[in-house]
């Protein structure tokens, strides 16, 4: 009984993280299934990759992994509903079907699952399995990105740099893609570096643009209030590292409707930074708001 409650335990990380895959053992097996077959959830995701990667002496088979991800994905497991649109899109135990591919990443894209985000955009972004919506794209790549994702923040920064769908922003571009690549997110540090080596010989230089950067700020910009907000967080671009200054402008542009900045203000008021100090309170009437204003 132990050894499967920390199976369940360990499923449930597994769940949260969208690990790789957890190698069972055949008695690890032995255990999982039955809970897998009375409906637990976890359990059913352990089996599925298991039946995936012919782990704890099962053979692989696909389709029985499909199969124990549907399980789990119709209870609401975000990991399971985010491996079944994998599965579909590649054909693999199902089907080739990129249309429930995206309805089932839409699913756990929506209960906040960040990899599903990454994939619902670039499907958008795409037209794959779903109309092409540049706008819908860019919403969710801004909500994985919010949440820290170096392939989201990559994404958006290079549709802000070439433009071509979305208008060309270059001061957004620089600060998503100088995120990705403080993450070790190698595209982003290869674009970064063939801006700076050729950037400045085809087109205005990014600290060029940071006085006109203010100027849209102080003249009540809210997406130029946001990226100031994140330069003096961050210290790039050519100001000075200043929470409090930050943290300022955050405030201007949450207070104007900016759902980025109350999502940046939820997380400085959960955490804390550089002499802002924990205020509980403050971060759950941000995450309200966000949550309010993205809905």
């Amino acid at each position: 009984m132990r050894r499967e409650a920390a199976l369940i335990a360990v499923s449930f990380i597994l769940t949260l993280c969208a690990a790789p895959c957890l190698a069972l053992n055949p008695d690890e097996v032995a255990l999982v299934a039955p809970a897998a077959e009375r409906g637990s959830a976890a359990s059913q995701v352990l089996l599925a990759v298991a039946y995936l990667h012919g782990d704890g002496g099962l053979a692989r088979d696909p389709a029985k992994a499909a199969y124990w991800f549907e399980q789990a994905a119709i209870q609401g497991n975000v990991y399971a509903q985010d491996r079944l649109g994998d599965l579909y899109e590649q054909g693999l135990g199902v089907p080739a079907n990129p249309k429930l591919a995206f309805d089932w990443r839409l699913k756990a894209a929506n209960r906040g699952q960040v990899q599903a985000q990454v994939k619902v955009g670039k499907m958008y972004q795409e037209g794959v399995g779903v109309g092409k919506d540049i706008d819908q794209a860019l919403y969710w790549f801004r909500r994985a990105a919010t949440e820290g994702n170096a392939e989201a923040q990559f994404l958006l920064g290079r549709l802000y740099h070439y433009g071509g769908d979305v208008e060309v922003d270059r001061a957004a571009a620089r600060s998503w893609l100088e995120q990705a690549a403080q993450k070790g997110y190698e595209s982003a540090v290869l674009l970064l570096n063939m801006i700076e080596s050729i950037g400045y010989q085809i087109d205005e230089g990014w600290y060029k643009r940071t006085p006109g950067l203010k100027q849209l700020a102080d003249d009540g910009d809210l997406e130029a209030q946001y990226q100031l907000a994140q330069r003096y967080e961050r210290g790039i671009g050519g100001f000075k590292k200043d929470a409090q200054t930050a943290l300022g402008w955050y405030e201007r542009a949450a207070s104007g409707g900016h759902p980025m900045a109350m999502k940046a203000l939820a997380q400085i008021y959960a955490e804390g930074l550089d002499g802002v100090k924990r205020d509980p309170d403050a971060a759950a009437k941000w995450t309200a708001r966000a949550k309010a204003a993205t809905h």
